[in-house]
């Protein structure tokens, strides 16, 4: 028996929950639905954030990160709500919990989407059959809608899943990649920002296809490992598995260093953890990772050892962000004594490509901000050289 269900196709969903944040608004208020509403950080301010709309409201042209402003100026009787994640995560469980009365293959990737895995309990065969049975019951016993991909593995069945929404069921299969991926720009890649399009751009490669047909050393050179799984996958192959665990078994990664002398300057142990947030930012950007838990290390001269950590709430991976939690940490907790060793350690990771910020009042309309900023930085890079410019801490 183990050897026929090992021998099957693998056959994998991936279900995309639609307008989330606004869809559960909309489950708890049926007065909102139908009608053109957002969520916004901060409903009251006209240059408040949208963090999600609903398709009504994207059908007159409103979309995420627009400022309360201009979607009022779009649509003037646009309701707008401020944001509830406890509702949200609330929501989130129980379309997981559904999902799991299916099978124990059910991968959360983030708090509106999960991969699950039937090939054991259906295949190919009663795939639509299962999707379609998995949309109605979180509509009818959730009121909340979702769009579900079909596919062999789980960026296929992911891109599919994105190919129609509202309430949508797709079938993407291997063989249609050539057809269907090839033709489209390399930005609708899952995977790809516009920072990794540029460079794709720089090598003549505008397009999926492109990526697909340009030789894998050449893509291996510029990118690393990341650049192999992107070549793999544009065309059609991933082989990574559905698994349950996957968030917990993600291991963290850290940086750390013994101090040629005992240090007891506030200022140099600061500098220190500077350059330990470089190392570990360079190392979550390797592996394509982020993380929510900020830890850091204190070995004293005496060879105690102490450890402070932090949960934020949208994933870090920048250096900056991951020095100010860890130099907060140290500077309230350090009590003076001399300091042998010093460590930073971010964990509770999750894949760069699969990561939905939590966003709320304050880090959304940050975000924003900082995209202008980083497109900056990354201008002012090109023309004087890779970090010639950084950032102020703050």
């Amino acid at each position: 028996m183990t050897a026929v269900s090992e021998s099957r196709a693998k056959v994998i969903l991936h279900l995309d929950m639609n307008s989330f944040f606004a869809s559960v608004e909309q489950a708890h208020d049926p007065s909102l639905k139908g009608i053109p509403m957002a969520v916004a950080g901060n409903p009251k301010a006209r240059r408040g954030i949208l963090v999600t709309c609903s398709y009504e409201a994207r059908a007159l042209g409103i979309y995420t990160t627009m400022t309360v402003g201009e979607a009022k100026r779009l649509c003037p009787d646009l309701v707008i709500v401020p944001p509830d994640f406890e509702k949200y995560r609330t929501a989130s469980s129980a379309v997981f919990d559904l999902l799991r009365t299916y099978t124990d293959l059910v991968e959360p990737v983030s708090i509106d989407e999960a991969y699950i895995d039937i090939t054991a309990i259906g295949g190919l065969t009663n795939a639509m059959k299962i999707a379609s049975g998995m949309q109605q019951r979180i509509l009818q016993e959730l009121d909340l809608p979702c769009s579900i991909g079909i596919a062999p593995n789980k960026f296929l069945a992911k891109t599919a899943s994105d190919m129609k929404k509202p309430m949508g069921i797709t079938i993407l299969r291997k063989r249609e990649v050539e057809s269907i991926l090839w033709p489209l720009p390399i930005i609708e890649m899952h995977g790809i920002g516009e920072s990794t399009e540029k460079k794709m751009q720089a090598l003549k490669i505008f397009t999926i296809g492109d990526l697909a047909n340009t030789d894998e050393n050449i893509i291996k050179s510029s990118f690393g490992k990341h650049g192999v799984r992107l070549h793999k996958r544009a065309n059609g192959i991933d082989d990574r598995l559905v698994d349950p665990e996957a968030a917990e078994e993600r291991k963290s990664v850290g940086s750390s260093t013994t101090l040629p002398v005992d240090e007891t300057d506030l200022d140099e142990c600061l500098k220190v953890f500077e350059w330990l947030a470089n190392k570990v930012a360079a190392r979550l950007d390797v592996r394509q990772l982020a993380g929510t838990v900020v830890m850091i290390q204190i070995r004293t001269a005496d060879w105690r050892n102490q450890s402070r950590s932090r949960t934020v709430l949208n994933p870090l991976y920048k250096e900056q962000d991951i020095y100010k939690e860890a130099a907060d940490l140290f500077t309230r907790h350090w009590d003076g004594e001399p300091v042998r060793l010093l460590g930073i350690t971010v964990s509770n990771v999750v894949l760069m490509n699969e990561l939905h910020e939590q966003l709320s009042i304050y880090n959304f309309e940050k975000h924003a901000k900082e995209e202008t900023m980083d497109a900056l930085l990354s201008k002012l890079e090109k023309k004087f050289g890779p970090g010639s410019v950084k950032r102020g801490i703050t």
